[in-house]
């Protein structure tokens, strides 16, 4: 805060803003990315152009035409004015009397064809992507990509599993946290942990990436709990380090076409749907919700034939017999996933529909997948996980 008697700048309500969520952050009230996004916002979008200025100078129509100016797209621009707002809430606090100008900032209007489309590979070119970045980058980088094909993490939950977090002996993985701008997060994206069942193809490279590990460790280059990494053995701290590979990799292929590495978890996801597997079930390994799953992913079901079930499923070293009973012949497999994409034209869910979302809302009411644990570190002894929606809904399905 400036001496007495000193005209209160922006930057100086910036920086009590800043500090005050810092303040909040320690007291783990708020999460570091949060923090650390309201900063950069402020330090490149806005303390540039009115960071010398009195606050109380600052009007309406100089904001409007800041922000006009910068050639920002919606979502930058809806980013940019939120935190704003924010920081000049938290500053009007010592002026009630007077009118904040960011109170009448709108956010731009977003609508559906603004936002990014599920844009899933087919099995055959994903295979090809998976044996291309093998041979450029090396066993490391090669699981890492591989991986997410057939288990569909986010970028940021992959890159801060652990060793321990992997259980061999029941197939499964836990996702409980995240890595976001390189800062560590202790929860996924939407808040709730999951843990997730490993196909025979994802346990294999599980397998092959622990034994890289292993001789790793033994040559000194690994003192991390990390279970993916680069070739030099250091952590990825970086979306961007994958990401670059990925899109070198790419675009030297012909035959397909370039799309971000976020739409191995879209191919993930829709695979799943299309060899009939249960929406409630996808959706909570997947750490969706049900009516995501119907509304963005089960449409890529439609155009799906018999040849590439079978091939989803050799690459996932599923036989068929894994599925539901219901879901034992080629053709049964089919009819669901093209039935799946059909629900989503309707406007009122069908009553298999209603039920998976009536089991999902209780699952999470309950304590999650599989039995969240409390503060203590004990399970919830609650009687009703007893219950087990997977077989009824895929009895019902």
């Amino acid at each position: 805060m400036p001496d007495s008697g000193s005209r209160r700048t922006c930057g100086h309500v910036f920086d009590a803003f800043l500090a005050h969520r810092e303040s909040r952050m320690a007291k783990d009230d708020m999460a570091p990315i949060t923090v650390s996004s309201y900063r950069r916002v402020l330090n490149t979008a806005w303390r540039p152009k009115i960071g010398a200025m009195p606050f109380l100078a600052v009007h309406y129509s100089m904001l409007v035409r800041i922000a006009d100016e910068a050639s920002w797209s919606k979502k930058t621009y809806n980013n940019a004015v939120s935190v704003l707002r924010r920081a000049f809430k938290f500053g009007y606090l010592d002026h009630p009397d007077r009118h904040d100008p960011t109170a009448g900032l709108k956010s731009a209007r977003i609508r559906k064809k603004h936002r990014a489309t599920i844009d899933p590979f087919s099995i055959q070119d994903a295979e090809a992507i998976i044996a291309a970045i093998h041979e450029d980058w090396g066993e490391a980088q090669g699981n890492y990509d591989e991986f997410r094909f057939f288990t569909g993490l986010r970028p940021s939950e992959q890159i801060a599993v652990l060793v321990s977090d992997f259980d061999p002996s029941q197939g499964t993985l836990t996702i409980s946290k995240a890595c976001v701008g390189g800062i560590d997060k202790d929860s996924t994206k939407t808040g709730e942990d999951r843990r997730i069942d490993l196909c025979p193809r994802a346990m294999r490279i599980l397998n092959r990436q622990l034994a890289l590990r292993n001789a790793l460790v033994r040559d000194g280059r690994i003192d991390h709990d990390h279970l993916f990494f680069k070739e030099s053995g250091e952590p990825i701290r970086n979306l961007q380090y994958a990401q670059s590979r990925w899109r070198r990799t790419l675009l030297r292929l012909s035959g397909i076409r370039y799309r971000s590495p976020y739409c191995a978890r879209h191919s993930s996801v829709s695979w799943n749907l299309m060899i009939g597997e249960s929406a409630l079930r996808v959706a909570e390994q997947h750490g969706h919700s049900i009516e995501t799953m119907l509304r963005f992913y089960a449409g890529w079901t439609e155009g799906a034939v018999d040849a590439d079930l079978d091939a989803i499923e050799r690459a996932m070293d599923r036989a068929p017999t894994d599925l539901s009973p219901v879901a034992e012949s080629t053709s049964a497999r089919l009819n669901i996933a093209r039935q799946m994409a059909h629900r989503k034209k309707d406007r009122l869910p069908s009553s298999d529909l209603a039920l998976d979302l009536s089991l999902a809302r209780r699952r999470r009411a309950v304590t999650g997948w599989r039995g969240r644990r409390n503060l203590a570190g004990e399970r919830d002894s609650n009687p009703r996980r007893a219950f087990d929606p997977y077989t009824l809904s895929r009895d019902v399905t």
